[in-house]
């Protein structure tokens, strides 16, 4: 008889988004003449910019020629695509790196959740709360995060409260831990770590002998010069830091699936032993055993976004989002909300008014202004009495939902 997983059966019954996509398909069943605006899911709305149309096109004819046609790639990432993301995203900084400490993946989702594999089920794990859910589920999965209680909080985990009342800037860990995740700029928040800020927490993993696991998914959203767009800007990072990185958001890849990590040969963990072992190599291991590659159009589609005209067009569409933030965020200040959030990064999170929890507010929302939002409490406890706003949506849904929120509110 096979057994189950049981670590499974501790998770939650649907991830965050699928529970408030269940929600949504409720209303609109029992309201099918409702006109619905989602401000709530992270998806983009834009069509991919033009380099990257002719790019994939260049693919596809290559691939319906014999003398041009391409099966299965390296499981790490073409190096045509390495190159550009060395030079692109991290000479340009003045960060070296090799070509070999990247890899390519279909979205930065799949290694933030994989990458735990690498290390013992029973290392202790911090988590500034709220955080992306994948994070907790995926370390759930393997039997690292304990046990569930009442408030939502996991037996093993370690929270690092991110609130008003401190900025939305974790404080460092009291004890010793094994694992760090941090995102930065926030999802769920919206909110960056200034340099200082992130220098503090590498000095910490140094000192004490901790990873960090640094997901770096809304980088190309920093309007600031003191918020790092990697965490190798930071000296030593590269002895602590893997770092995981989208094109998702950056360039509206949420259909085309391409992103990278980056593992550093200086990280490692260690042996019962003692033995420091470098996690480069067994996460190259692991990749060449479990994943087939990302596909050839999607990487060179995403080459393209390296080129003179691909950068442009890239920034003229985050320009664009950044805008809907702004004016969501002014908005709702001008009608007396609490915002936070929304100038380092695409999202905008904001407090429910007069205590409301919520998933209250989200059914407000919903039923009376027809707008989704996400609430906070399924990023976890800190995020009780938040709800998270993208800034993803068209222009004239952004402002026909701003409409309806300050209309009901």
């Amino acid at each position: 008889m096979a057994l189950i997983n049981d670590h499974f059966l501790k998770l939650p019954n649907n991830y965050l988004f699928a529970d408030v996509a269940k929600r949504v398909n409720v209303f609109k069943a029992q309201h099918p003449k409702s006109d619905v605006i989602s401000l709530g899911i992270g998806d983009v709305t834009q069509p991919l910019c033009p380099a990257v149309i002719e790019a994939l096109h260049r693919a596809a004819d290559e691939m319906a020629s014999a003398a041009t046609f391409r099966g299965y790639g390296p499981e790490q990432g073409y190096d045509f695509l390495r190159d550009a993301i060395l030079r692109g995203d991290f000479l340009s900084r003045g960060i070296h790196l090799e070509r070999d400490e990247i890899f390519v993946n279909d979205g930065a989702k799949s290694d933030t959740g994989n990458f735990q594999e690498l290390i013992r089920w029973d290392n202790s794990i911090a988590v500034t709360d709220p955080i992306y859910p994948v994070y907790i589920d995926s370390n759930v999965m393997i039997g690292r995060a304990g046990t569930k209680s009442d408030d939502g909080r996991w037996s093993n985990v370690i929270y690092l409260p991110c609130t008003a009342e401190n900025g939305f800037v974790p404080e460092l860990p009291q004890q010793r831990v094994d694992v760090i995740y941090l995102c930065y700029p926030n999802n769920p928040t919206g909110t960056a770590l200034s340099r200082d800020e992130l220098r503090r927490w590498v000095n910490y993993a140094l000192k004490n002998d901790a990873l960090i696991f640094f997901d770096a998914a809304y980088e190309a959203y920093i309007q600031h010069d003191d918020v790092p767009h990697s965490i190798y800007e930071i000296k030593g990072a590269r002895r602590c830091a893997v770092e995981f990185h989208s094109y998702s958001k950056t360039a509206g890849f949420t259909g085309v699936r391409c992103g990278y990590t980056v593992v550093p040969k200086e990280v490692t963990a260690c042996t019962l032993t003692g033995e420091r072992i470098a996690l480069n190599h067994l996460w190259n291991r692991r990749q060449c055993t479990k994943f087939n590659g990302t596909s050839y159009l999607s990487q060179r589609a995403a080459e393209a976004i390296y080129t003179p005209e691909g950068r442009e067009q890239v920034k003229q569409t985050i320009d664009y989002y950044m805008q809907n933030a702004r004016h969501i965020r002014e908005t709702l200040r001008s009608i007396g909300m609490k915002v936070y959030g929304g100038e380092d990064g695409p999202y905008l999170w904001v407090r429910t008014p007069a205590g409301m929890t919520s998933w209250r507010f989200f059914e407000q929302m919903l039923y009376n202004a027809h707008v989704v939002c996400t609430p906070g409490v399924g990023f976890g406890p800190s995020g009780e009495g938040y709800v998270r706003l993208t800034a993803f949506c068209s222009r004239e849904r952004t402002e026909e939902a701003l409409e309806r929120i300050t209309n009901y509110y």
